[in-house]
């Protein structure tokens, strides 16, 4: 790492950006809209041109990659009574109603530059006009207004280096965003800018995709003609990274960190090749050095993939990122397809923001639109009169699709508030003169899973407490759950002590494969309004604990408020042999029908990286992982101690990262549930055989 990058990197996580910020009272704004009945993609081509206004041009000494937010807060564009008003009227929205959890398709644009993309929307503009298509010639006039907004805060960011000293800065802002980048620095700048209006538009989770791919041209060609080494090329990927940084505690997440600034490396390209590269090794080395939680780096990787890659991955669990996340292609791509994704769309997937899979410029899935909690499907089971094991999971397969059914009617009609910048730069909008938030080539909603591990160890202990010990009724055992089991010690114990999920038992992974293959069934063949399907999942987002807290104490003896596992893991304070029965456990369901996203969380000690094959035998469990099948794992490197150590003197861990759900955060930055949740996680020794 060279001193200016250390410098930009020690300044940028003590915050030396916030001294340009400041605030700024858009109720004017919204009230104009209401008071004057400005349509929806109207307010969203002046909200943004606003934003972009009150931006005023910023830079930090040493920096040769530019724009950082200096106003604080993005314009709010409906009011909460004209939210309430469309509700009454049966429309329902993802989160809150813009377009988010997308990736676009920036390759392109920055290839060409906005200004070609204004070209095409003249064009257009013209067939609509001549077409009498009033709705594509409203939505394409927004798109190049909001482009050009672009084009011109680039222009005074220009002026102002020039100014200011930044010649370099100055220089590639005479090229980029308006006109196609020519080389990686100046395509790292176009992205730089094109990601930073997405947010201030009011898009949020904004993905970064498959940066390997469609920046690799420009390395590619800047080291073949001298222009860059290696060296250099690793120092200019890292000053981007370092500015992915520094506007994220702006950004919308349910806690500081969660803000989706993901990047999906490796895999296949869209013809079935081999995709890793040099970018890809550049990517995991910059994020090794530079240690920040921003971006998250995912993996994709498959049964033929190189143990180097694994390792390298691996060096990144070590350094104690939370990442790489990995994702399994021999599982994934074939699970897209059966959903009717094409062959080469499938190959060229990447991740909404968490895990939930999508495919960057032409999907507006909605990948996690709701939740169904699997220990509160079990618990109405259990209190459905069942008198008999398989009575109980007939119950539980009802209440399910029970579920399912309300989910269907309460996004009976989705609506997504219209995003004319992120349009210009996905596939097809112009094209088709309609914004993004229509539809695009595909437009699935994903359902989370969650306490799935919870579930299982409960119907496992259900069977063992109830009928074969006859150690309680059921009805009994409901009473227990709903008191926290008072009174009965006995019976708390033998629930905790029965079979568990992640021992590799199969008696117990047998009802997992049940339970895997109902969760697909009662979403599998519904249809959504947009014209997409409803893709289940394992994940389990923030619902870990929200779903947790809606519950009474469950049959596995998990008592009260007690959180789930995050996502698809062995469930809190269970004891596990080791990690290699936990893959084997949780790899056992077919995983290509829940695909939606939703990774197995391994907690491993960092002492497992203390020996000098620490990182050899992590890999290798990488790699069993995906042998076996399964299809999206991190794993997390924690000490208990030093967690336990940072609740209480969190000023000596201020860079102290863990992974939380599908995310890595700075763990003195939870609030407090979550790091409970973080710490009471299995630790797992790595050498088990």
């Amino acid at each position: 790492m060279t001193d200016r990058i250390k410098s930009l990197l020690e300044r940028t996580f003590d915050k030396e950006q916030k001294k340009y910020r400041r605030d700024v009272d858009w109720k004017p704004l919204l009230d104009g809209f209401i008071r004057d009945g400005v349509d929806d993609s109207t307010r969203a081509r002046a909200g943004l041109v606003a934003m972009l206004d009150a931006e005023q041009p910023a830079f930090m000494e040493g920096e040769t990659i530019a724009f950082l937010r200096t106003v604080k807060q993005i314009p709010d564009l409906h009011s909460d009574e004209e939210l309430a008003a469309n509700r009454a009227k049966g429309i329902s929205y993802g989160e809150k109603g813009v377009v988010f959890n997308l990736t676009a398709d920036f390759g392109p644009t920055i290839r060409d530059g906005l200004e070609a993309r204004i070209a095409e929307i003249d064009a257009h503009l013209e067939r609509c006009r001549a077409e009498g298509d009033v709705e594509g010639g409203h939505f394409l006039a927004n798109a190049k207004l909001s482009a050009q907004a672009v084009i011109d805060l680039a222009a005074r960011y220009r002026a102002a280096a020039e100014k200011q000293g930044f010649a370099s800065v100055a220089q590639t802002l005479a090229q980029v965003p308006a006109k196609g980048a020519r080389t990686f620095h100046e395509a790292l700048q176009s992205l730089r800018i094109l990601h930073y209006a997405m947010w201030c538009e009011g898009e949020y989770h904004c993905g970064l995709g498959r940066i390997d791919q469609y920046l690799y041209p420009y390395l590619d060609a800047d080291i073949k003609a001298g222009r860059l080494s290696e060296e250099t090329a690793l120092e200019e990927l890292e000053e981007f990274f370092i500015a992915c940084n520094r506007d994220s505690d702006l950004y919308i997440g349910v806690q500081q960190g969660d803000n989706g600034q993901s990047v999906m490396l490796g895999g296949v390209t869209r013809d079935g090749k081999p995709a890793f590269n040099l970018l890809s090794r550049l990517a995991m080395k910059a994020c090794g050095e530079l240690k920040l939680v921003d971006p998250k780096i995912n993996l994709r990787v498959d049964k033929n993939t190189p143990m180097e890659i694994y390792e390298l991955g691996t060096e990144l669990t070590r350094a104690g990122l939370g990442f790489p996340q990995y994702a399994n292609d021999d599982v994934v791509i074939p699970a897209l397809v059966k959903w009717g994704y094409s062959p080469d769309d499938a190959r060229d997937y990447s991740v909404a923001a968490c895990w939930e899979f999508l495919i960057p410029g032409c999907g507006m899935d909605i990948n996690n639109i709701d939740a169904v909690s699997m220990p509160a499907c079990l618990d109405a089971a259990m209190r459905s009169g069942a008198d008999s094991f398989d009575g109980l999971k007939l119950a539980m397969r009802a209440e399910i699709n029970r579920r399912c059914d309300e989910l269907q009617r309460k996004y009976a009609h989705v609506e997504i508030f219209p995003g004319p910048f992120v349009s210009v730069i996905s596939t097809g909008c112009i094209e088709r003169a309609r914004d993004i938030c229509k539809g695009a080539k595909y437009n699935n909603f994903g359902i989370h899973g969650t306490g799935i591990a919870v579930a299982v160890d409960s119907l496992a202990a259900v069977r063992d407490l109830v009928f074969e010990k006859k150690l309680v009724t059921m009805d009994g055992l409901v009473k227990l759950m709903d008191s926290d089991f008072a009174g009965r010690p006995d019976i708390l114990a033998a629930a905790r002590t029965a079979p568990k999920m992640g021992n590799a038992d199969k008696a117990v992974d047998d009802i997992a494969v049940w339970l895997i293959d109902t969760w697909a069934d009662c979403l599998a063949g519904r249809k959504n309004d947009r014209g997409g399907i409803y893709r289940p999942g394992t994940g389990s987002a923030m619902y870990y604990i929200w779903h947790a807290n809606e519950l009474p104490a469950s049959a596995d003896g998990r008592l009260k408020g007690h959180p789930f596992s995050a996502n698809y893991a062995p469930s809190l304070d269970v004891p596990v042999k080791g990690p290699l029965s936990v893959i084997r456990s949780f790899t056992e369901p077919d995983l290509g029908r829940v695909c939606n996203g939703g990774p197995l969380t391994i907690e491993v000690h960092d002492s497992a990286f203390r020996e000098p094959d620490g990182v050899a035998k992590v890999a290798q469990l990488v790699k069993f992982f995906v042998d076996r099948g399964g299809h999206q794992l991190q794993i997390n490197a924690i000490n208990r101690e030093t967690l336990v150590d940072a609740q209480k003197n969190p000023d000596l861990h201020r860079h102290l990262i863990v992974r939380v759900w599908g995310w890595s955060g700075y763990f003195i930055e939870l609030d407090k549930p979550f790091q409970d949740q973080v710490i009471k996680r299995v630790e797992l020794a790595s050498s088990e055989s």
